[in-house]
């Protein structure tokens, strides 16, 4: 889930996974400017019917994960993610937005080129330590809040987000999470400036949120020590997103509860909500082991018990397998050496 992608200056993307902790055409709604916010005199309903957001289509696709990042694999990608879906997802340092070289804008252009649509979401700090790539200083918010901005108005992305599972970074660094809660506001209002039709948002850890942190998390699961307050840090936000892993918790599919992605979600919040990563590997550690078939289970299971709150952006993690740590690491909907696969066929499924 920690996915920091770096770029060579030249046309080849190099991109380091490492995990621990449809339809275009359609215009979404405008942003909300953060005034469907539920406060202590008017909660949030418990049915997404009274959602006060126009209901999206949701768009489907797959992280920037190719079978790898030179040649025909690299371009070949898009091709393929056009089967997949609508759009395509970029994750990686914020401060790549400021060089019009780097790696968004190269596959912004790429992902034009193919009649895809490119989500961006810049991250600033490290899931795995809480610890920040650069000091959130006045100087880098200056640089993060200009790039932003320079990437907004050049392309007017249907969706930005900005921060990744932060709710992981407010438990090892509450005063830097306290910070960025403060800065998001500030730059949510610079895009929409610019590029007004651009959805801004940020990302939570689903599990995690929900107090859900043994398994292969290592910890404990406790419900009751949950971050659920966190979803209301964010006011400015037009849409809640979320990351989804549930296969650290859980070693089947089946034992996933029926509302997992609505009844708890829905009593927090009524935004919009979006899932931006996804995963179930196929190869798992001893005890967790799985298999192609269990994977495509929960693939259907993702698409069906998601569809109730109609999520505005549904995303599978990979297209291909990736260099990434485990169990991370057959996460994919195929295979290296796959033209098709269980999950595959799963995936490309209503």
């Amino acid at each position: 889930m920690n996915r920091n992608t770096l770029i060579t200056l030249a046309v080849v993307v190099v991109i380091a996974v490492a995990g621990a902790y449809a339809l275009l055409g359609r215009t979404p709604a405008p942003p909300s400017g953060g005034n469907d916010t539920p406060t202590g005199e008017n909660p949030p309903p418990t049915g997404s019917d009274n959602n006060p957001t126009p209901v999206q289509p949701t768009f489907r696709g797959v992280s920037l994960s190719p079978r790898s990042y030179t040649g025909n694999d690299f371009t070949d990608f898009f091709v393929k993610a056009r089967q997949a879906g609508d759009i395509i997802t970029w994750s990686g340092d914020w401060a790549e937005l400021s060089d019009p070289k780097g790696a968004p804008y190269v596959v912004a252009q790429l992902a034009r080129a193919n009649d895809l649509r490119l989500v961006v979401i810049a991250q600033f700090f490290t899931q795995g330590t809480g610890e920040l790539l650069r000091p959130l200083n006045d100087t880098t918010k200056q640089s993060y809040r200009e790039g932003a901005v320079a990437f907004a108005g050049e392309y007017e992305p249907l969706y930005m987000g900005l921060g990744i599972e932060i709710n992981a970074l407010h438990e090892v660094n509450p005063a830097d999470y306290a910070a960025f809660k403060a800065f998001f506001p500030e730059v949510a209002k610079a895009v929409r400036e610019v590029s007004p039709g651009t959805r801004v948002f940020t990302v939570f850890q689903l599990e995690r949120l929900r107090g859900l942190r043994g398994g292969l998390f290592g910890g404990g699961n406790d419900p009751t020590v949950n971050d659920w307050a966190l979803l209301g840090d964010f006011p400015d936000t037009d849409l809640l997103a979320f990351t989804t892993y549930p296969c650290i918790i859980y070693k089947d599919p089946s034992d996933i509860p029926s509302d997992y992605y609505t009844a708890e979600i829905e009593q927090h919040t009524y935004k919009p909500i979006a899932y931006t990563e996804a995963g179930w590997f196929r190869v798992g550690p001893a005890g967790w082991e799985s298999s192609a078939e269990e994977q495509a289970r929960f693939i259907a299971l993702y698409i069906d018990k998601t569809k109730p709150l109609e999520p505005e952006l549904l995303v599978w993690s990979f297209l291909y397998d990736q260099e990434a740590a485990e169990p991370f690491a057959s996460m994919g909907l195929l295979g290296k050496d796959d033209s098709s696969s269980p999950a595959w066929e799963a995936w490309l499924k209503p």
